[in-house]
């Protein structure tokens, strides 16, 4: 009985912790056939923040604006922060893409490998400068973002 006594106790204990960690956070995105939000967040090593906006401007903002005009995104931002903030939370650039769906956001493209070719012919030249750009990054991280703000 004691044994059961201390499992339950365990067991309640455990639920009363994970609790508040499942509250946080915002509601997941909005129902199937919603928009879709994600903001992909680029830190790149100091004094490179201008050559990964050269080579992203290059080589990736046409592939996004491409697929943009197949209606699989439906808004696209970048953004750089106004003043510094401390390193463990600082960012160089964040990319806002709103996409058709939440099936759209999280399936791959299937005419991506199509548009590239067809965007950089010199797939050699292509493929150097964004491993060149993937090796100037520090981190770089994916955050889905729910709009909370009421209704009127």
């Amino acid at each position: 009985m004691r044994r059961v006594l201390i499992g339950f106790l365990a067991l309640v204990f455990t639920i009363a912790l994970a609790a508040p960690m499942l509250a946080q956070g915002a509601p997941p995105q909005g129902g199937v056939d919603q928009p879709y939000t994600t903001e992909y967040y680029y830190k790149c090593q100091w004094g490179h923040q201008a050559e990964f906006l050269q080579l992203f401007l290059k080589n990736h903002f046409p592939l996004l604006k491409k697929v943009q005009s197949t209606g699989r995104i439906v808004a696209l931002k970048i953004e750089s922060p106004a003043f510094h903030t401390s390193e463990d939370g600082r960012w160089d650039y964040r990319v806002t893409i709103t996409y058709k769906n939440a099936t759209v956001a999280n399936t791959a493209n299937p005419d991506e490998e199509a548009f590239i070719k067809e965007l950089w012919p010199d797939q050699e030249t292509y493929k150097k400068e964004e491993q060149r750009r993937f090796e100037i990054l520090i981190s770089h991280w994916d955050l889905p973002v729910t709009n909370v703000t009421p209704k009127k």
